[in-house]
């Protein structure tokens, strides 16, 4: 074995101990975790493409990439943040809070204000129905409607729940300060606002008209 390729070991082992992932128990297992997302986070999403010789924007994929990333590390972080509620965990307390702020919406209103698929949003509310948060009774004007309010069990989780909620979002921001918070903000208002539009007018339009309206 080359004495370079030692050398070079041992300063991935020096980094990942100055990391924030590194802890007094962390294994071989979560070194090689962190070598993995490391060597994710450090390549560009367009070599691959560059390399097969394909034009693609690095700008777009790099903001597609981060994205991704965010996604996967808040669905971590949100469980572990509720985990004295694991009823809520897995979006359940999306649900629940746009309830609170919102009472009385319909099924269908509820799962599109979550931006889910039908079937994904019927099993969230199945479950919070189940757990005895939610309640349900016939819309007025639609009989074939059901309308949603949480139950007082669901107004005492809500509470409950509130500071490790806020907890977690504290965490989700990082180490931004007060400015660039406001500025991510503004930002993911703004992606959030156009995705939105395409969600709710073409939720079945194929990628290639979508990328007409985009533009």
């Amino acid at each position: 074995m080359q004495t370079d390729f030692i050398i070079e070991l041992l300063h991935q082992v020096k980094e990942f101990e100055n990391s924030d992932a590194c802890k007094p128990n962390s294994t071989v297992d979560d070194f090689r975790v962190w070598m993995n997302d490391k060597k994710y986070s450090d390549e560009s999403p367009t070599k691959l493409f560059k390399n097969e010789k394909h034009q693609v924007s690095f700008t777009e994929n790099e903001i597609c990439k981060q994205v991704l990333l965010l996604g996967r590390y808040s669905k971590l972080l949100i469980r572990k943040g509720l985990g004295d509620f694991p009823e809520l965990a897995n979006e359940e307390f999306t649900y629940l809070y746009r309830l609170k702020d919102e009472p009385f919406l319909t099924k269908i209103q509820l799962i599109e204000k979550n931006g889910h698929e039908k079937q994904t949003g019927t099993q969230i509310i199945k479950r919070l129905l189940e757990a005895g948060f939610l309640e349900e009774e016939n819309d007025l004007d639609d009989k074939r409607s059901k309308r949603l309010n949480l139950t007082k069990k669901g107004e005492e989780i809500f509470h409950a729940s509130v500071s490790d909620v806020n907890l977690t979002s504290k965490i989700l921001s990082g180490k931004l300060d007060k400015d660039e918070k406001n500025e991510l903000l503004r930002i993911l208002k703004k992606l959030n606002e156009f995705h939105s539009h395409i969600y709710a007018y073409y939720k079945s339009a194929d990628i290639n008209m979508i990328v007409k309206i985009s533009g």
